[in-house]
């Protein structure tokens, strides 16, 4: 499987899980929602796949863990944040019925 099918499969399985609609096309954002503009990405490996395991195992009990990425030089406003799929959507609820469709 290529690469850009592996990222249209991903997309349309998300589109899927929450109840998006996918719009894939190049230079516009992969996922429609009434609130986020979703860019979707299929990827073998991550290296920050090790940060958030470690976000997970020093999260204590009862709180959510993140990950934020800060790059050298730049303002924080600009810092990226990462979350697990399954907390973002228990912290927001069920928003396929919040997608546009």
């Amino acid at each position: 499987m290529t690469n850009r099918q592996r990222g249209k499969n991903t997309e349309r399985a998300l589109a899927k899980k929450l109840g998006c609609k996918r719009v894939g096309i190049l230079g516009s954002e992969d996922l429609q929602h009434s609130v986020f503009s979703f860019e979707v990405k299929s990827r073998k490996t991550f290296v920050a796949s090790s940060w958030m395991l470690q976000a997970i195992r020093n999260c204590p009990k009862g709180k959510c863990p993140a990950l934020i990425v800060h790059v050298h030089g730049r303002d924080h406003n600009n810092d990226f944040v990462m979350m697990k799929m399954s907390d973002f959507e228990a912290w927001l609820g069920e928003i396929s019925n919040r997608c546009q469709k």
